[in-house]
């Protein structure tokens, strides 16, 4: 059999702090709770408290994945990030969470593709376990905290966005299971629509900078509302096609979760039942490169998964870049 990377174990982590609809009624004095339970069913989401930070949640999440695995942090030959809220600029947010843990054995890096930055990582991941033989463990984590990086007074952004991190831990395998296959694409014509353009090279932090709040995130202009469910829909296909399945053989889906209505209708283009859905918004907002490793940890505690499924993953994020996975439980 060929070499595969297996998830081995699973772990996420929301902040404390609940941040209900009604906080931006109140802030904005209009109401924009209706609009966001009819249209995206989001009730509440969870922000970092003041001294909490992307490294903290990534962390927490990482022990909760590693205790499920049954392994030990050293056993990690690499740590893989996906998060466009790091810690800092540089260094890594891994290297953070790789001493934290005491992984001493693991390399580290980040990657960010923002919101499909999670996918795109265990992509990555997976091809390191496949190509190899002395990397037989890997955790990848998505971790975001993007309430440190928000206007309150922005109703675009505020009421969305929330933090959150999610990790899995990838062993090798050889018996059929774990990641299949998976594509990255990208449309790099949307790069200056959405996104935090302050504190890079290209608009370092100056008073100006700060004064225009061009360190916060931004929709900069609106994206077509078929972007995603078009190429979600095309990648679904593909991904199902390359291993011989139909589009209702997956067992359950993983979406980037910022659009209830992106997400039905891509189950409606695949002819799928739109129950096979994992969402999350409703309690947790929209948490970014973290919101797919989070449903993933929710249906998996809750039993709606179970070994043998297939599942399929399909990030999407600013960029644009978009990333897909199907992989055997």
């Amino acid at each position: 059999m060929i070499r595969k990377a297996r998830i081995a174990g699973i772990g996420a982590f929301a902040p404390e702090k609940v941040v209900t609809n009604q906080f931006f009624n109140d802030i904005l004095g209009e109401d924009v709770d209706t609009w966001l339970r009819e249209n995206l069913t989001i009730r509440e989401r969870r922000w970092c408290s003041e001294n909490e930070s992307t490294a903290d949640l990534c962390e927490k999440a990482a022990v909760e994945a590693i205790k499920d695995a049954g392994i030990s942090p050293a056993d990690i030959n690499l740590i893989i990030i996906a998060t466009d809220t790091p810690e800092f600029v540089s260094p890594s947010t891994a290297s953070i969470i790789q001493h934290r843990i005491g992984a001493v054995n693991a390399g580290t890096f980040d990657i960010n593709t923002a919101c499909a930055g999670f996918v795109t990582a265990l992509n990555t991941a997976a091809k390191f376990v496949a190509g190899d033989p002395d990397c037989n463990t890997v955790l990848v984590i998505g971790g975001y905290a993007m309430s440190k990086f928000l206007d309150l007074h922005d109703k675009k952004t505020v009421t969305l966005f929330a933090d959150g991190a999610g990790a899995v831990v990838l062993t090798s395998s050889n018996d059929g299971e774990g990641f299949l296959n998976g594509e990255l694409f990208s449309d790099g014509q949307y790069n200056e629509w959405m996104g935090i353009y302050a504190g890079g090279t290209k608009y370092p932090l100056t008073a100006e900078v700060l004064e225009k709040k061009d360190h916060l995130l931004k929709f900069v202009k609106k994206f077509p509302k078929e972007l995603n469910p078009e190429i979600w829909t095309k990648m679904v296909l593909k991904a199902c096609q390359k291993e011989g399945i139909s589009a209702d053989k997956v067992d359950r889906y993983f979406f980037t979760q910022i659009n209830i209505n992106s997400i039905w209708q891509t189950l409606d283009n695949l002819g799928v039942p739109r129950d096979k859905g994992e969402v999350i918004m409703s309690t947790y907002g929209y948490t970014g490169s973290a919101c797919i490793p989070m449903a993933l940890n929710e249906a998996y505690k809750s039993g709606r998964i179970k070994r043998g499924d297939y599942l399929m993953f399909v990030g999407s994020g600013g960029g644009l870049a978009f990333a897909s996975a199907l992989v055997k439980f």
